[in-house]
């Protein structure tokens, strides 16, 4: 079964509240139900180290007085069935004493895998799987990627004109996008679980790559490409609190080393044979660092790094109706290519319009199956 029932369509708009609060752990809703079709309470994954969401729903129906003996419990990923950092969902569900579960999809973390479902049916707890699987995936691809994978979902997020052009030859850049559409890459920086940026933009633009135009409960980490520590102590991006600066390097320099580590910098050496990072031993680096999002805002030269190593999985671009002509930057620096049969075969995965302008989103080809 897989169409989403009304109450596990509550549970996942439940859980995409957790959207931008609950990393590195998976967006999760649930909804408990009596006989009599009335919701007896609800909630959603917190903060890592917070309640996960059947938890929170069990409290809530506490708190409103009800009794949810027998009654079905509507969870968006299989109930966790090991000791973290909260305990057992599963356990929590048998102890009050629910008689059915309805879950949209198994958890992939190899410490679930099943094992809650098992413990569950092993209760008398009765256990159906599916409705509103591919919803349930959707929300937490990056966290599927991690797991499945070892390496986070990396989305390239760019603005660019009709043409393709991200930035004059000049460099100017800000802003070819309306504010809409600038608010809108804010809550997709929200939403992940850290920003990778090379030492370029650092050095042309010192920004703060957080979260500024749109309300969030947490910052994204930040990760920076930066082969020879040339990261300035002073960069404005040290100033953002409650958030961690992971710098990449290919080439050792222990006085700078210091000096970054002392502003609250991880640096990690990760040289590959040409003495720049290694982009694919970054990523995973990133999966048992528990990022699950990965989103990629750089230049035209680390863009077409990632390209040319087929890294990138989601392409994030903001078009707008402007064109800027020849002799500027585009979105990726790789190639040439001597076929269009070379190209990245990509697959549009959605179209809106954001104010002014285009919104697409782009998947590289067959890369979502994992």
């Amino acid at each position: 079964m897989t169409g989403a029932t009304p109450f596990i369509q509550q549970a996942l708009g439940l859980a995409a509240q957790a959207l931008c609060l609950s990393n590195p752990n998976p967006r999760v809703g649930c909804v408990i139900a009596g006989g009599d079709g009335a919701v007896l309470g609800q909630g959603f994954t917190q903060q890592a180290g917070g309640p996960h969401a059947e938890v929170v729903a069990l409290r809530d129906a506490a708190a409103r007085g009800h009794d949810v003996r027998g009654a079905t419990a509507y969870v968006t990923l299989e109930p966790c069935a090991h000791q973290g950092r909260t305990g057992p969902c599963c356990d929590a569900l048998i102890q009050a004493g629910i008689g059915r579960v309805v879950a949209s999809i198994a958890d992939p973390n190899p410490q679930v895998a099943g094992q809650g479902f098992a413990r569950l049916r092993a209760a008398g707890v009765e256990v159906e799987v599916g409705p509103g699987a591919a919803q349930a995936r959707e929300l937490n691809i990056g966290f599927f990627s991690r797991m499945q994978r070892g390496t986070p979902w990396v989305r390239m997020k760019a603005a660019a004109s009709l043409d393709g052009v991200t930035a004059l030859a000049n460099g100017a850049s800000q802003w070819i996008t309306a504010p809409a559409a600038r608010a809108d890459g804010h809550a997709w920086r929200a939403r992940a679980c850290a920003v990778l940026t090379g030492i370029g933009t650092v050095l042309d633009d010192d920004p703060l790559l957080n979260v500024r135009e749109v309300a969030t409960p947490r910052q994204p980490h930040l990760v920076v490409v930066d082969s020879r520590l040339q990261t300035p102590p002073t960069a404005r991006l040290f100033g953002v609190p409650d958030r961690r600066v992971f710098i990449y390097a290919a080439h050792e320099d222990g006085t700078r080393t210091q000096a970054l580590e002392a502003r609250g910098a991880t640096v990690i050496q990760l040289p590959n044979a040409h003495g720049k990072v290694d982009l694919p031993a970054l990523l995973r680096d990133l999966g048992p660092r528990g990022v699950n999002e990965l989103h990629l805002e750089a230049g035209h030269k680390l863009n077409g790094s990632f390209v040319r190593e087929g890294l990138v999985d989601e392409m994030l671009l903001y078009l707008a109706p402007l064109l800027l002509g020849s002799g500027a930057h585009g979105l990726a620096s790789w190639g040439p290519l001597q076929a269009l049969a070379q190209g990245l075969r990509m697959e549009f995965h959605d179209i809106q319009q954001i104010g002014p302008d285009l919104r697409l989103i782009a998947r590289v080809a067959g890369r979502a199956q994992f």
